[in-house]
């Protein structure tokens, strides 16, 4: 009889020691799925002065790797609504970025160049840089810390 009872603790404190284990599992998990849950700022950037409502308007964020070497780290497309476009880029992590733009009238998704190399459709970047030659990153940069931003960008 002493055998049983002896048995039947040793099961109970096995499921007890098994649900202990199961629960506290449950409770890591959620607590490193929350911690991992990384919310970002957001950037809101305006342009008010397209030329027209043809096309859409390109934003792309840049780091200094992406700089002038294609697709940023976000993208995005807007439609023109009198002259005046909107877009926000969500959960930007804390760092440098800048932001260019472009009026893509055409919608081939490419900025289109004269014969001579000058650009036929207006484009601009965070800080509002407009120089002679290509755009440079230390010029449009701009930092990210813990509040979100709204940008203006001129063409």
């Amino acid at each position: 009889m002493k055998s049983k009872i002896q048995e039947h603790r040793k099961n109970n404190r096995n499921i007890v020691i098994k649900n202990l284990i199961l629960s506290i599992t449950l409770v890591l998990t959620s607590l490193f799925s929350f911690s991992q849950e990384e919310k970002g700022i957001t950037i809101t950037v305006t342009i008010d002065n397209v030329k027209n409502d043809t096309g859409k308007v390109l934003m792309s964020l840049h780091s200094s790797e992406t700089f002038m070497k294609g697709s940023g780290l976000l993208d995005a497309e807007t439609e023109i609504k009198d002259g005046k476009v909107t877009i926000t880029f969500e959960n930007v992590l804390p760092g440098e970025y800048a932001i260019m733009a472009l009026h893509d009238e055409n919608e081939n998704k490419r900025m289109d160049f004269q014969e001579n190399g000058m650009p036929l459709e207006s484009y601009g970047m965070s800080n509002n840089v407009m120089s002679f030659g290509p755009p440079q990153y230390d010029d449009a940069k701009f930092t990210v810390l813990d509040k979100d931003l709204e940008l203006s960008i001129r063409f």
